[in-house]
């Protein structure tokens, strides 16, 4: 039987300090059969994003190796920063690349938050495909108010996490985990320091699109009390309006499932409505890594036909502006061939 290869992408709360960051992946290492693929600090953010991959178990231990180095460094009563948080280990994703099911996946997922709950005493939730619950499939469901809002939700039954204590740590916060497919975290910048333009874009765009509301700007509730929506242009996108630095406003998107919803569609959609306010694309950035299909399906975009493999990922990376932020590797940038299979 073929090895069994599985990703996990924990994303932590601290993206300014490198010791801290190297202390955790350095953890995580000492699991055998283990291959860190990427480390993505963010100091805007104040947020890393690691990926990993290897067999389950290994994986699983590697997760939880770096969940405790986390929680004795990083102090959330003192976090704060751009991206959306909760916690010091603020998600971990599991995610099947070869050889194995979602199902397992979930599993996974599961054996994580179990043991995080027992060996650090934190509050774990299960999102995405693990969840339990209907309110608890979309991680911004879960994460709405933030860190912030935890000390009172922790005090609610009905946030009663699924393993761990319904106590709130000031200085751990709470964690995510769960089974999802490959995510595929995408920015687009803009030649514009104006937040708003981006946030409107990308209000067009997401899947969940934007309130409705009325002439005089109120929201507009069905007979339930819930507010309306319009729906955006794109399936499984989440997007929101973020600044990449002080001068350079950027939208900012999850791809939930590539297959549906291109790096190239979106990309193109933003430069649609970003000539509106004669505003241009300056860069796309990937956050993490990006799997071979999705760069090759924009490649075909951008030049028009099918071609070799090394082809399709030159017009990809040029078509999406992979390169002006800095060089594209794709021994570090794409999964397959960063993880050698």
């Amino acid at each position: 039987m073929e090895q069994q290869l599985v990703e996990c992408v924990p994303n932590f709360s601290e993206g300014k300090n490198e010791e801290i960051i190297e202390s955790i992946t350095a953890a995580m290492l000492t699991v055998e059969d283990v291959r860190l693929l990427d480390v993505d600090m963010g100091a805007d953010f104040n947020r890393t994003v690691v990926t990993i991959v290897g067999p389950p178990d290994a994986v699983v231990e590697s997760a939880l190796r770096g969940t405790e180095v986390a929680l004795e460094s990083i102090d959330m009563a003192t976090h704060n920063g751009e991206h959306a948080r909760m916690g010091a280990v603020d998600v971990v994703p599991f995610i099947p690349v070869s050889n194995i099911t979602m199902e397992e996946c979930i599993e996974l997922a599961e054996r994580f938050g179990e043991q995080a709950a027992s060996r650090f005493n934190l509050s774990v939730y299960l999102y995405a495909k693990a969840a339990r619950r209907d309110d608890r499939i979309n991680l911004p469901d879960i994460r709405r108010g933030e860190y912030e809002s935890f000390e009172e939700k922790l005090g609610d039954s009905n946030w009663a996490p699924e393993f761990g204590p319904s106590k709130f740590n000031s200085k751990s916060g709470v964690t995510a985990t769960g089974a999802r497919s490959i995510l595929i975290a995408y920015n687009v910048n803009l030649d514009t320091d104006n937040k708003s333009i981006t946030n409107i874009i990308a209000g067009k765009l997401r899947s969940s699109g934007v309130l409705r509301k009325d002439e005089n700007g109120e929201k507009i509730l069905d007979e339930d009390g819930k507010a309306l929506r319009i729906p955006g242009r794109f399936q499984c996108l989440q997007g929101a309006g973020w600044m990449y630095d002080e001068n350079t406003a950027q939208v900012s998107m999850n791809l939930l499932d590539y297959t549906i919803t291109g790096l190239h569609e979106v990309t193109e959609a933003i430069r649609e409505l970003a000539s509106e306010t004669k505003n241009m694309t300056t860069a796309g950035e990937l956050v993490g890594l990006v799997p071979l299909q999705a760069i090759l399906d924009a490649g075909r975009h951008y030049l028009g036909h099918d071609g070799e493999e090394s082809i399709l990922i030159e017009k990809a990376v040029e078509g999406l502006q992979l390169d002006q932020l800095g060089d594209f590797i794709i021994d570090q940038r794409i999964i397959e061939y960063a993880a050698g299979v």
